[in-house]
């Protein structure tokens, strides 16, 4: 049995009683030696400190990431009763975080599911069904519900990419934690994250793709293999976190790479058999564990071709790198409109302040070829943002974009360009940290041989103060694009009727319960809300999903196949206006209510409700108002 341990202590630096000087026994001599082992001790107490900070400022640094993230989420934490502005993409990855928990739950596929678009289910793994989130999150799911696992998956990650990012620089590239934290906060809640967190889970959660880059760049030359290996299961595991994010990280790898080559073609030499080794064992790998995933997606049920837009359609006005976003303290709500395609993707809007402080950052440190990398990625997707046609101020410019050139590619063809910017975000990061890594060393005036840059000799009274006015105006720049809380409007509740489960007494197995309306338009979602509210209790047609046109049109498309009750009630409740209806219209809503193998039909709150209620009461008789739904029983009439 141990005894006690023995507490840390800091080191034992000598100091003599009696030091002679180097050129005499002197009063100034033994006084210089004594000051000269003071300095140090002084200078082995400071690195003691350090060390035992470290833990300790990590932790602090967590904390305030995590401080952030419940700040920005902060209105669908205390307003349950609202989602954000992009409430589609919102009730989407719930729905898909509650499928992640019943498939572990009772076992079953992952990849696929039936619970929506009866009869035809839906391909997940052609849909962004964040399983690396919903899988480990299904504690949470289970306890609390599908809300709270998407508020607690999007803060974690957004503090969690700040978090990575934070360990990578401070770990990798950087010895200034200071610069390490201000780049790992502006990493995961930049402008363009906060706009993304808006809606898109499969965007934020970047937590990844530091731990990707410090194994493809590691400078180290041995373990090849195992590294390789590593590589293979975090590009696994980011696949089943967001597809989307896997692909700029290779478009960016490739541009980087390019960079550094040029930049620095003799240690690119030194480290291409390495590099290309991890590579090739890690791409071995993936595709090994990928095999089946990536079959199911491409030529399982339900899989599709093509997207159902077209990724040219969203570009970024040149402008709104300049400009701030609706959602960071100096944005407003006229001037972003114009200059993005949307809320979710105000990706660009650094601010010109943050622009011209990196630039000169970059010209101060152009000789390192990582800065000369990091610079040649950031313009590059910054170009490509603005797509194929340019745009400034809202107005369209007779002048072909730099997209037009590269839009044919493979993987490019397939990414939004107003999400390029995203990649932007940790090269303006790192630039940060590395002018805080720098700053220290300009204070004392005394250039390191050969360096060109100055040392950190000298006393804390000359570099303090210039560690503080750099601070100090890098706070400045990134002040005005910090983040404010998610913009949230309110949203129909679940109707009690199917919140309390008594709808279970009218639907038997194997038959579906129908929201109104069933699979088209803004509001025909609330079937997917419900579904995830309940734990996907029962089956419905319909969805928010991408799947093909049809059995024989594998072309992609937003939800279900059209079917004609589906078209008419979505133009009722985007209207208002209650069409003429006839024999063919009341057979053809049977003939649908069939397909769907439906047992009731179900009706919640609604924008138009009064005009939709009155076409079903035409199509199927009169409703009944059960705890807060209407209600249509057509068990009978459907058979």
């Amino acid at each position: 049995m141990s005894g006690p341990s023995r507490p840390q202590t800091a080191p034992d630096v000598a100091v003599p009683s009696a030091v002679p000087s180097a050129a005499d026994g002197t009063a100034p001599g033994r006084r210089a030696a004594l000051r000269r082992a003071a300095a140090d001790r002084l200078t082995a107490l400071r690195a003691w400190s350090a060390r035992r900070r470290g833990p300790l400022v990590d932790t602090a640094v967590v904390l305030c990431y995590l401080a952030v993230a419940g700040y920005v989420t902060s209105g669908l934490w205390w307003h349950r009763d609202r989602m954000t502005y992009a409430s589609n993409d919102m009730m989407l990855f719930e729905w898909m975080l509650a499928r992640a928990a019943r498939a572990v739950t009772h076992l079953e596929n992952p990849l696929y599911s039936t619970a929506l678009n009866a009869p035809d289910g839906i391909n997940l793994m052609a849909n962004t069904s964040v399983l690396g989130l919903g899988v480990p999150l299904t504690p949470v799911t289970l306890l609390f519900g599908s809300q709270t696992t998407y508020l607690t998956a999007v803060v974690l990650s957004l503090a969690g990419t700040a978090t990575a990012w934070y360990l990578f620089l401070s770990r990798r590239l950087v010895g200034s934690r200071l610069g390490a934290a201000v780049a790992g906060l502006f990493c995961g809640f930049a402008p363009g994250m906060i706009s993304q967190a808006t809606g898109h889970l499969h965007m934020i959660a970047q937590f990844l793709v530091p731990a990707i880059l410090a194994v493809v760049f590691d400078p180290r030359t041995d373990r090849v293999l195992r590294r390789g290996v590593l590589l293979g299961l975090l590009v696994c595991y980011q696949v089943f976190l967001g597809e989307e994010v896997l692909v700029f990280l290779v478009l960016a790898c490739g541009v980087f790479t390019v960079g550094l080559v040029v930049a620095a073609p003799r240690t690119a030499r030194r480290l291409a058999p390495p590099f290309v080794g991890r590579l090739g064992v890690g791409a071995l790998v993936a595709v090994v564990l990928l095999a089946y995933p990536l079959w199911f997606q491409f030529l399982g049920p339900g899989h599709y071709r093509g997207l159902p837009f077209d990724p040219a359609a969203y570009p970024l006005d040149l402008e709104s790198f300049t400009a701030a976003s609706r959602q960071s303290i100096a944005g407003h709500e006229s001037v972003p409109g114009k200059l993005s395609p949307n809320l979710t993707e105000e990706n660009s809007f650094f601010g010109l302040p943050l622009i011209v402080l990196c630039a000169v950052i970059a010209l101060w440190q152009w000789r390192r070829p990582l800065v000369r990398a990091l610079v040649l990625c950031a313009v590059v997707f910054a170009a490509l943002s603005l797509g194929g046609q340019l745009r400034v101020g809202g107005e369209v410019l007779e002048l072909p974009g730099p997209y037009r050139l590269v839009s044919w590619l493979p993987l490019v063809d397939l990414a939004v360009p107003a999400r390029f910017p995203l990649i932007c975000v940790p090269a303006l990061a790192i630039l940060l940290a590395i002018s805080f890594d720098r700053i220290p060393r300009r204070a004392a005036g005394n250039p390191a041989p050969g360096t060109g840059t100055m040392t950190a000799t000298g006393t804390a009274g000359g570099r303090v103060p210039v560690r503080l006015l750099w601070t100090g105006a890098v706070a400045a720049v990134l002040l005005p694009v910090a983040p404010t809380p998610l913009h949230t409007r309110p949203v129909w509740p679940v109707p009690e009727f199917v919140a309390s489960g008594e709808w279970r007494a009218y639907v038997p197995p194997g038959r579906t319960l129908v929201p109104v309306p069933p699979t088209r338009g803004t509001e025909a979602i609330a079937g997917m809300y419900w579904s995830a509210r309940t734990g996907l209790a029962f089956t419905a047609p319909g969805g928010y999903f991408i799947g093909p046109t049809g059995p024989d049109d594998p072309q992609g498309r937003w939800g279900a196949p059209d079917r004609p009750t589906a078209v008419l009630l979505d133009r009722v409740a985007a209207t208002g206006e209650v069409p003429p209806i006839g024999e063919t219209e009341r057979r053809q809503a049977i003939e649908d209510l069939r397909h769907w193998r439906a047992a009731i039909v179900v009706q919640g709150g609604l924008h138009r409700g009064v005009p939709v209620k009155e076409t079903i009461d035409q199509l199927l008789g009169p409703g009944r108002d059960i705890s807060g739904a209407w209600v249509w029983d057509v068990r009978d009439r459907v058979g």
